[in-house]
């Protein structure tokens, strides 16, 4: 394959020249840079972008470590990440890890290896002391949770949400209130129950199992929880759920059996997706969208300033309770 300086001598530049051409140097007469694209062409050449990245020492590409991509809560937080990266220059590398601690290593070891500059860890399986030790050799930011001094973090205060929309469903007479999430096992999880039992807890009510429903991640599943409820001799007469879609497959499932939401059973979205909107879910917004741009721009500062290893950006994303029709 040729090298730069075979362009070189069949442009009738110097080598330095047809750098600055690769690299998109603008101060390059026009005449030049059209010689040294037309050698280029016809000897179809391309850059060794192994080369390149490690003349630079950087590859302008970053990770987003998640368990999956047909989520909708991180289908938002990619999607304000892939809006930044545009603005930045960067491109994106997901790293789908299904919770599988090795899969979560692999991604890691991508940072260690130079193949891509950071990582942005929206959710794992990992503790914090290991994947920290990985910050050596890139930058790491968390998306979701406070990773504490550790890593620097954009994030939400899982308990604080809960409690947002436990409070409103409180405030309109509600006391039968069950529970409906994803994960069982997670610090997130564990925040949010906390912030669902404290509330019984404050009104005397007891926590009943039959009412609380774990590992629902659509509409499939929320559609599911509402034909065993339909089952039950006695009810809740409110939901809180993790997920907007899980909510609306609730919605849907109602309808079928001519319950009316509210009236017969009242539902609590978290997330604000654009579904909630469209059928008048009410929910909370934990602004998805908006924390995915803020940990890109953390990552982005990370990397701008490598060398200041002792500080750690934190930055808690506030929710907020949308009031619709369901409650």
């Amino acid at each position: 394959m040729a090298n730069i300086r075979q362009i070189a001598k069949l442009a009738g530049v110097s080598v330095s020249t047809v750098s600055r051409v690769l690299n998109g140097h603008p101060y390059v007469s026009a005449d030049k840079r059209r010689a040294v694209e037309d050698v280029m062409a016809r000897l179809n050449y391309s850059r060794n972008i192994n080369a390149v990245h490690l003349l630079r020492g950087r590859t302008d590409m970053v990770g987003i470590m998640l368990p999956s991509i047909n989520h909708p809560y991180f289908s938002r937080l990619v999607e304000g990440m892939s809006d930044e990266a545009l603005d930045q220059g960067l491109r994106l590398v997901l790293c789908q890890t299904g919770y599988d601690e090795n899969e979560e290593r692999r991604a890691l070891a991508l940072v260690k290896e130079k193949q891509i500059d950071g990582l942005i860890v929206c959710s794992k399986s990992l503790g914090w002391s290991e994947i920290a030790s990985y910050r050596s050799y890139g930058a790491l930011v968390s998306c979701g949770e406070d990773a504490g001094e550790r890593i620097s973090s954009v994030y939400i205060d899982h308990y604080r949400s809960f409690e947002t929309g436990m409070r409103h469903l409180l405030s309109k007479g509600h006391r039968k209130i069950g529970l409906c999430m994803s994960r069982y096992v997670s610090s997130s999880s564990e925040r949010r129950r906390s912030a669902y039992l404290n509330a019984l807890r404050e009104i005397g009510e007891p926590c009943r199992e039959a009412w609380t429903f774990y590992d629902c991640y659509d509409i499939e599943s929320g559609a599911d929880v509402m034909r065993r409820l339909k089952a039950m001799a006695e009810r809740p007469t409110a939901m809180i759920v993790t997920g907007d879609q899980v909510a609306v497959g609730m919605m849907a499932e109602a309808g079928k059996h001519g319950w009316r939401v509210p009236e017969d059973l009242a539902l609590m979205g978290l997330d604000n997706q654009p579904i909630a909107e469209v059928l008048g879910l009410t929910t909370i917004d934990n602004h998805l969208y908006e924390m995915g741009r803020e940990a890109l721009r953390m990552l982005r500062a990370e990397l701008a300033d490598p060398d200041d290893g002792r500080k750690r950006r934190r930055l808690e994303i506030a929710c907020e309770l949308i009031v619709r029709s369901t409650v």
